[in-house]
């Protein structure tokens, strides 16, 4: 009893050390950036609390500019990754070349983003598709769609195949019985598979920078910015904003999977 105790709570300490370690460093850009006080390093007479930066990077038309692509490759990108990715768990599961479908789909996991990045401008190059707003979503799709598709066939391998069949002996074909009797049941995972896809293409900066042309995506524009003036109040507040906005993205996705799961133990108990 005792070394279970012990146990329990050395699993807890180190939980919460890495939970520490992890997050620790998302804490002074949400504090920096509601400041005024600290300025380029220096001390001023500014209110301790502010939220003046986050009104004023709205000034900025490049950065505006750049939330507003951003934003729109990111609900294409969670738009069409997601049927992608369903379309290759069906193949997963209607094949009989599983193993190789899901190495291909897994495969630009595994690949470093700066050469994932650098192929990819290389490739549109030889094909004179010159980077662009295309260029952008297409490597942001590629490298959503792993994520989306595990997303996707983890939800599909908690269906029964039996109501399948049961569809199949009612006179419904294939493409009948999947939007009728599958979908309706998977849908939280194809929903949270799109969720997943807009946070990562929304966050991605490495692969973007080799193609994206004219274009500025709001990573590229801090990225650049960084390089160029260093951190800033507004680029503090940016941060922050997108801190708050993916944790927020994150709670919709654990609260969706919370209802999946208490549905299904609903339907478990009536059965």
């Amino acid at each position: 009893m005792g070394e279970s105790r012990i146990s329990r709570g050395v699993f807890w300490v180190v939980t919460l050390v890495a939970l520490a370690f992890l997050y620790a460093p998302l804490v002074p850009p949400l504090i920096l950036s509601a400041t005024a006080r600290y300025q380029f390093g220096q001390v001023t007479d500014e209110p301790a609390f502010t939220l003046r930066w986050y009104v004023e990077m709205w000034d900025n038309p490049i950065l505006v500019n750049s939330f507003e692509t951003s934003v729109i490759v990111a609900v294409i990108v969670g738009a069409v990754t997601p049927v992608l990715a369903l379309l290759a768990a069906m193949a997963v599961r209607e094949l009989k070349v599983r193993r190789l479908i899901i190495i291909l789909m897994l495969l630009p996991l595994f690949v470093p983003g700066i050469s994932m990045g650098i192929a990819t401008a290389f490739f549109f190059r030889e094909l004179a598709i010159p980077s662009s707003f295309f260029s952008i979503v297409v490597i942001h799709v590629v490298w959503a769609l792993p994520f989306a598709f595990l997303i996707v066939l983890t939800v599909m391998t908690t269906f029964d195949p039996v109501l399948l069949e049961a569809a199949h002996m009612s006179g419904a074909n294939r493409w009948r019985a999947f939007f009728d009797i599958e979908l309706p049941l998977i849908y939280p995972g194809v929903v949270g598979a799109a969720i997943f896809s807009m946070i990562i293409s929304f966050n991605e900066t490495i692969r973007t920078t080799m193609v994206q042309g004219p274009y500025n995506t709001v990573q590229t524009y801090i990225w650049s910015t960084f390089k160029q003036i260093g951190l800033t109040p507004t680029l503090f507040a940016l941060m922050g904003l997108l801190i708050i906005v993916t944790f927020g993205l994150v709670l919709v996705l654990s609260v969706m999977g919370a209802r999946q799961a208490r549905r299904e133990m609903r339907a478990q108990a009536s059965a």
